[in-house]
């Protein structure tokens, strides 16, 4: 089995260097038609017909913001979903509400994935455009699932096909116990926190959820679904205990009519059906096309609603697991796509934002479960010393700003985060594998040692820890939940033990850690923005929203994760299920020792 698993890996690597021509020619060839085709369209700017609807395709995957021209075109060379921009979506909406050219806006339901947050700010985007009076109407064929349903109920109306159906089931969370799994291979994880609710360490010293994790899950969903189940159940004028009694009686098995019937969607109809009818609003023939235009194409075609001003409110994205160091070695897309984020990297841009004369104030939108402790640390110098400055900083929470994601929010001067932001996890934990049974029983390898001190070779994966080395590392982790829990009081301007009574690793929603004082007020990306301009003395207009760091990937960047995707390719194909599974192992050998980290809590939403 191990002699196949390296045959896998070798064969992979052999394969990044034969399919290396191959890439390059396609990537010199592709960049040509990619960036002739985007100066092409920087000289000519789609233009907005009359009796235009705007087109929101609920497929795919939401993201943060939007994503460079190449790192679209790594995305299609690398088959993931189709991605979109929260921020490009808002910002068409933006538009489409005061251009008198576009009458309304056509939500077609096809299963977009996202995070809760992310979809609560397109739904108040959606819900602002309602105000000029104008359609929204929701379109679902096959099924609306719920995360569509959360944005579809705001509706003016929403369609489905006859033979459709519409999944609302609430909120579950699943965690992963893979302690079984260790012991049978012979592995142990070494585990040191602090935190009754830290959670993060669970899934590897226990085989199943402690009592503690379950109440702080339980309480932070059930304030969740409180939200979403009292949005939909107002906007569809359905009494909430109603709502609630249908969302348990398995949703996805009613039909149409019991749908129709229980006001959770208001026409049963075929989609050729559904788009005659918005012919007929916009005064289009039944034998034409409707006139769509996506939020992109909008956004293209209009100037920037939130100003062209050479002084500028810097929005720096803070994305993905938080990694200590550069990021060196690895995938240069996963940065760029909000998979990961490296302290140096982060630290640096930072420093050159402070630095940066145009630059009157910085809005850290944070959407991360934290990561390294060093890392975040590093983060949260750097802006300190950019409020040192005297220039405004604010933090805009969106799914998760949690763990490490909470520690790098926690200096800002003003913090925001939408009802449905996951945030707190104030806690930190040291783990360290200890192989030995694995190496030695398994496999039949023994290590020798020989050293000049008794902890040379501490914390070695073919060797538990000693005593001594456990308490040492317990009081570095210690330490280490006494200089987060400080800098959360120093930020939030309360004291140290307040901050620890509501620590101990404890995951809070939003609604929550406002009460308790973790979040300053409820609200998205534009309220953090609006804040720090008005911090600046910038009137509106008079200054320009940037966003960094810069989407887009050189030319090598493309070439280096041209060389990942291949490997990570055929690892898929070749390990099959046993990928994920892969993927986590080695994410725990891949890490610091010592984290800031949310449990690995998948929410099915």
């Amino acid at each position: 089995m191990l002699k196949k698993f390296f045959l896998v890996v070798c064969g992979s690597f052999v394969g990044v260097f034969l399919a290396l021509i191959f890439f390059t020619l396609s990537a010199v060839v592709m960049s040509f038609v990619i960036f002739g085709s985007m100066s092409s369209s920087m000289n000519s700017a789609p233009k907005v017909e009359k009796n235009s609807i705007l087109y929101i395709d609920l497929e795919g995957t939401l993201e943060e913001r939007d994503a460079g021209i190449n790192t679209q075109f790594m995305s299609l060379m690398s088959n993931k979903n189709v991605k979109q921009s929260l921020l490009t979506l808002i910002k068409g909406l933006e538009i489409a509400k005061n251009d008198n050219k576009i009458k309304g806006v056509y939500l077609d339901c096809r299963g977009m994935s996202s995070g809760m947050s992310s979809l609560y700010e397109l739904r108040e985007a959606i819900k602002d455009f309602k105000q000029s009076k104008k359609f929204v109407y929701a379109f679902g064929d096959e099924a609306i699932m719920q995360s569509d349903y959360y944005l579809a109920s705001v509706a003016d109306s929403i369609f489905l096909n006859p033979e459709g159906m519409v999944d609302i089931h609430g909120l579950g969370a699943a965690t992963p116990y893979m302690k079984k799994l260790l012991d049978k291979v012979g592995v142990e994880m070494q585990v040191v926190r602090v935190g009754t609710f830290k959670s993060a360490v669970e899934p590897y010293m226990l085989e199943q959820m402690s009592d503690a994790n379950r109440v702080q899950q339980e309480h932070y969903l059930g304030s969740l679904w409180g939200v979403i189940s009292s949005d939909m159940a107002k906007d569809r004028a359905i009494d909430t205990t109603k709502f609630n009694a249908l969302t348990d009686s398995v949703m996805a098995t009613m039909s149409s009519k019991e749908l129709l019937s229980n006001k959770l969607v208001d026409k049963i109809c075929y989609r050729s059906e559904f788009e005659d009818k918005l012919r007929a609003m916009t005064d289009v023939e039944k034998e034409d096309d409707l006139k769509l235009v996506s939020a992109d194409e909008l956004v293209a075609s209009n100037d920037d609603p939130m100003g062209t001003g050479s002084k500028v409110v810097a929005v720096l994205y803070a994305t993905g697991e938080i990694n200590s160091g550069d990021g060196g070695s690895s995938n240069p897309m996963s940065a760029i796509s909000g998979d990961a984020m490296y302290s140096e990297t982060m630290a640096d841009q930072i420093r050159e934002l402070q630095y940066d004369e145009d630059v009157k104030g910085l809005v850290l939108r944070v959407n991360s479960p934290g990561g390294s402790a060093f890392g975040s640390e590093e983060i949260w110098k750097a802006l300190e010393d950019f409020k040192a400055s005297g220039k405004p900083l604010a933090v805009s929470m969106s799914d998760y700003a949690a763990s490490g994601g909470y520690y790098i929010s926690s200096g800002a001067q003003r913090i925001f985060a939408e009802p449905l932001t996951i945030t707190g996890s104030i806690g930190i934990f040291g783990i360290i594998p200890n192989a030995s049974n694995f190496i030695n029983n398994t496999l039949g390898v023994n290590f020798e040692e020989v050293s000049t001190n008794p902890n040379a070779i501490a914390g070695a994966y073919f060797k538990p820890l000693t005593e001594q080395q456990r308490s040492a590392l317990q009081h570095m982790v210690e330490r280490g939940y006494d200089t987060f829990t400080g800098r959360c009081a120093m930020g939030r301007k309360v004291s140290q033990d307040s901050i620890k009574s509501i620590g101990e690793g404890r995951v809070w929603d939003a609604v929550t850690a406002q009460k308790i004082g973790l979040v300053d007020e409820l609200g998205g990306l534009g309220a953090a923005v609006k804040w720090v301009a008005k911090q600046a003395k910038l009137k509106d207009g008079d200054y320009s929203v940037v966003d960094y760091p810069n989407a887009e990937m050189s030319f090598m960047d493309m070439l280096n994760s041209m060389g990942y995707m291949k490997v990570e390719s055929d690892m898929q194909k070749r390990m099959g299920l046993f990928y994920s599974t892969y993927e986590q192992l080695q994410a725990i050998l891949g890490r610091d020792r010592v984290l800031c980290l949310m449990e690995p809590v998948e929410i099915n939403f």
